[in-house]
């Protein structure tokens, strides 16, 4: 599968666990929508994947992405009730980075 090289980083770091580095994937200003709740900022977002990292040790398969849709389904799995979902990562891009991405089921 042909990911954006920023996407193919962010599975890298999801699968490590290394919420710094998802979080520079990200550009200074942006938002990600998950669960109900936005992010705002690369701070924002790294503390919100260092919490979801504690709690859910989730890792993530690709299965899919288009590039004209701008969006990845990938299997999650992890220490979480319904484990393995799919979820589908809507993505908007920026100079190399991911501004917004939003998660849905």
């Amino acid at each position: 599968m042909n990911l954006p090289k920023v996407v193919a980083d962010l599975v890298q770091a999801q699968d490590n666990f290394d919420s710094i580095a998802y979080a520079n994937c990200f550009a200074e200003s942006a938002v990600v929508f998950d669960e109900g709740k936005t992010h705002n900022g690369r701070k924002e977002i790294e503390n919100w994947i260092e919490r979801a990292n504690k709690e859910y040790q989730s890792t993530m398969k690709p299965l899919a992405y288009s590039e004209t849709d701008q969006t990845l389904k990938a299997e999650i799995a992890g220490n979480f009730p319904g484990s393995p979902l799919i979820l589908t990562y809507h993505y908007e891009f920026k100079d190399g980075l991911i501004q917004s991405l939003k998660i849905t089921g």
